[in-house]
């Protein structure tokens, strides 16, 4: 589930990412009374089957079976919550438009819902991971080796959101960041899912990181997420 908003006095519009279909919206009746069938299924993080009837202008949800209840994991602890959010929030900015396939946008959501909820990282870095990779499906694919505009082997010590990545002394273009180059291997390590190098960076160089992130993102979809204004760095 992306989100959800109230629809009349008891039902509510559910937003989902599927496997097959992509982007979904669909009416879920009565939801909002106590005595709902499946009400508590149809919660943002949750991984469910549904079975929809089709409608003139929503579908109609009439099914729901949890596969991977993670609503009450991830929202229990702050910085997994608003790093679930944010995720949340790209998938439904990035997954194109309604009822197209999705099929890689699907399985890096549930993917990345699934190590939040594990635990076991920091949720900044299973962000900042998930987004580079969102942002690799949807065709903007960022360069942290070669130079993004021609192409030269790096290392490279500046980084270009408009131009794609890091890039060379001679196609630096006015403004570019000078991250560190402990924060440029970190983006690559997040990009390529090399963890170990990823867990054994400092906080500074996490919030350098985080930062580039969010120029590139906001770069691409003309502008950034409202979550991430509250996600914990």
């Amino acid at each position: 589930m992306l989100r959800t908003q109230k629809l009349g006095e008891a039902d509510r519009i559910i937003t989902v990412l599927s496997r097959r279909h992509g982007r979904i919206r669909a009416v879920a009746r009565g939801v909002r009374r106590t005595s709902s069938r499946f009400g508590a299924r149809l919660e943002p993080f949750s991984h469910v089957d549904l079975q929809l009837a089709e409608g003139r202008s929503l579908h109609v949800i009439t099914q729901a079976e949890s596969l991977d209840a993670m609503t009450m994991t991830i929202g229990a602890v702050y910085p997994t919550y608003t790093a679930g959010t944010a995720m949340l929030e790209a998938a439904d900015r990035l997954a194109g438009e309604d009822q197209e396939p999705a099929v890689q946008q699907f399985l890096l959501l549930v993917g990345g819902l699934r190590v939040l909820a594990g635990g076991e990282r920091d949720p900044s870095l299973v962000l900042d991971a998930f987004l580079l990779r969102s942002l690799s499906v949807a065709g903007w694919a960022p360069s942290f080796e070669e130079c993004a505009r021609c192409g030269a082997p790096g290392p490279h010590r500046s980084f270009s959101a408009s131009t794609g990545g890091v890039v060379c002394p001679a196609c630096r273009p006015p403004g570019a960041a000078a991250p560190a180059p402990e924060t440029v291997r970190l983006l690559s390590a997040l990009l390529t899912g090399d963890w170990e190098a990823a867990g054994a960076t400092d906080a500074r160089t996490r919030r350098e990181s985080s930062g580039l992130v969010a120029a590139y993102l906001a770069w691409h979809l003309e502008r950034g997420l409202r979550s991430l204004t509250h996600v914990d760095r």
